[in-house]
């Protein structure tokens, strides 16, 4: 059955260090129908059958990319598996659009959580978090899980985060102080939670919580939010400090290695390629790159 020839390719991702839940979950699903319909092998009419089933374009592609990497390692022991070609295109679709904000933005941002809610703690929770994703680039999920003890002497321990990796992000001692006035205030109020955000609840923040109060936040700051450009979100201060970070980059090849290389481990990212993602998706970045590349073709720079 491809059923079990599924479950060992799963378990060999899974060895590799790969979570490999929603893919599983795909293959498995893939094993089931062909094994509905008598298939044993990778075909390409039942890989694109079941990968038309996709309520849209990119989701049948995302389904036919599942297949067509899983028939490879099949086929690589069996060559009647078939690999079946991409014919619903990429897998990956265009990333949005950043909304990038200006220092005086994230102020009035930061000044707004913590005006937010009737609760002290409610707007200092706001503001603190806030401020630390502007300051470190964190990804939401990796702020609000930070414990107590994540706060080390050389700086915030995330641990197992988006790719299973662990980093250690150095912090400025403003943003150390600044979290420690949060943490003396919030001690007392859920002694039994060492987690470092709580809401008023006495629990753990949950995304859906903290997006809401930026909403809020950005409102208040009078961020403008049309249909043509992105909806300001916390992401927005992570891109916004991945960005500052690539313009204050210094000149020379190799500086700008060194500076990539290490803005990518800073920010936690799987591969450099996602750091560069910002050179193309920001318009003051390109515009450098552009008046750069001319002046070098000018013969102004060696």
């Amino acid at each position: 059955m491809l059923a079990d020839l599924v479950e060992s390719y799963i378990e060999m991702r899974r060895a590799c260090g790969f979570a490999f839940k929603s893919e599983g979950s795909y293959l498995l699903s893939f094993a089931a129908f062909s094994d509905s319909v008598s298939v044993n092998h990778v075909r390409n009419e039942t890989a694109l059958a079941w990968a038309a089933q996709g309520k849209s374009v990119h989701q049948r592609a995302r389904r036919l990319g599942h297949i067509r990497r899983f028939a490879r390692y099949a086929r690589a022991e069996d060559m009647r598996h078939e690999v079946p070609a991409a014919v619903f295109g990429s897998e990956k679709g265009p990333r949005p659009v950043p909304y990038i904000l200006s220092e005086d933005a994230v102020q009035k941002i930061i000044h707004a959580a913590l005006q937010h809610g009737s609760h002290p703690l409610r707007g200092k929770t706001y503001g603190t978090l806030f401020g630390l994703l502007a300051c470190t680039g964190l990804r939401l999920s990796e702020a609000i899980r930070l414990l107590y003890e994540d706060i080390t002497p050389d700086g915030l321990l995330i641990r197992n985060t988006k790719f299973r990796k662990s980093r250690v992000v150095p912090i400025h001692e403003t943003c150390r102080s600044a979290l420690n006035s949060y943490i003396e205030q919030r001690r007392s109020y859920a002694p039994f939670d060492n987690h470092v955000f709580v809401s008023v609840w006495r629990r753990p923040l949950g995304v859906k919580a903290v997006e809401m109060a930026f909403d809020f936040a950005a409102k208040e700051a009078g961020l403008p939010c049309t249909p043509e450009r992105p909806r300001p979100t916390p992401q927005s201060l992570r891109h916004t400090f991945a960005v500052r970070a690539l313009e204050k980059c210094p000149d020379g090849r190799d500086r700008i290695t060194k500076h990539m290389v290490a803005l990518s481990t800073y920010l936690g990212h799987g591969n450099v390629t996602h750091t560069y993602w910002y050179l193309e998706a920001t318009p003051d970045l390109l515009r450098g790159i552009a008046n750069c590349s001319e002046s070098f073709f000018a013969g102004e720079m060696l």
